[in-house]
């Protein structure tokens, strides 16, 4: 007689769950993998442009995967975890970052190609804020970009923050303090009041 596992649908069971569940079924990492890869890659991207983030998100499940049995069970949200291990490998490609960051604030963005007056302002507005944006960010340190974009574009908490980078929330605090006021005197400097 074969035994029958019956696989728990995802929805509903925390992430600790599922991890703890994939030591003994390797496969159940995939409801991890669905839960947090879109999410994962589309920070990359805005970190790194797509062609790395396929490859740094792939990196990054392989690591969580590789790491599934060390993983604190008490966290029931893996999201800040993940985004501690995208975080660090990004860090590792911090001067591709400083270059994109560079390279966008010198291309304009495409030209609107509706007719609708809402979206055109929007691309108009997006088109006079994004180089002084991206020039501005290719400017402050690695570990107040860290913290500002896992905020900004991650939609972390300072909780998360900090659990993800390893910091205090007080640091958290401090550092996105200091990439906002860095970042609000470069696009004051360039002429863009924020």
């Amino acid at each position: 007689m074969v035994a029958v596992t019956r696989a728990l649908p995802a929805e509903g069971v925390s992430d600790a769950a599922i991890i703890e569940q994939s030591w003994r079924d390797p496969e159940r990492f995939a409801a991890v993998f669905d839960r947090y890869y879109f999410q994962i890659h589309g920070f990359a991207a805005q970190r790194l442009g797509s062609s790395l983030a396929d490859d740094v998100a792939a990196e990054t499940f392989l690591i969580a995967f590789d790491r599934r049995d060390r993983y604190d069970l008490s966290r029931k949200d893996a999201r800040p975890w993940l985004y501690g291990i995208v975080a660090n490998l990004i860090a590792r490609h911090h001067r591709a970052e400083a270059r994109w960051y560079r390279a966008l604030s010198r291309t304009p963005l495409a030209e609107a190609d509706d007719g609708h007056a809402d979206q055109v302002a929007g691309r108009i507005d997006a088109m006079a804020h994004r180089a002084p944006l991206m020039a501005a960010l290719a400017k402050i340190s690695n570990s107040h970009r860290d913290v500002l974009l896992l905020v900004a574009w991650g939609g972390l908490s300072y909780e998360e923050v900090a659990e993800a980078l390893g910091i205090t929330t007080a640091a958290v605090r401090s550092r996105l303090h200091r990439a906002r006021k860095t970042i609000r005197a470069g696009l004051t400097i360039l002429g863009k009041d924020c």
